[in-house]
């Protein structure tokens, strides 16, 4: 059975605020990469567990998957058969919060 993958308003928020940086100077590099993102996050609907563990929790159930300085974090909820993006965050930052995952 398939997973549903929902973006937390926070994801949301991260992807409106990586395409906006992007967007005045590179406006058609700003839009693919947003829609490379995105993208990215439908194999978890198949393969919720294809991410690695995100080093900083420990969870087996919080995991990434990598695009290229980005990192797409997730939640998985077996019981419900959910996946939620928490966050998508630019690997040089280190201050990736844990409210978002609980």
């Amino acid at each position: 059975m398939d997973y549903k993958v929902v973006l937390a308003p926070r994801a949301i928020a991260d992807l409106r605020d990586i395409v906006l940086y992007i967007a005045p100077d590179r406006p058609e590099a700003a839009q693919r990469l947003g829609l490379a993102l995105i993208e990215k996050t439908r194999v978890l609907g198949r393969f919720p567990m294809s991410g690695r563990t995100v080093p900083e929790f420990g969870d087996p159930l919080v995991r990434e998957l990598v695009l290229k300085p980005y990192r797409i974090v997730y939640r998985i909820d077996e019981r419900s058969h959910l996946v939620g993006v928490a966050r998508f965050w630019h690997g040089a930052r280190s201050d990736l919060g844990t409210a978002d995952l609980k």
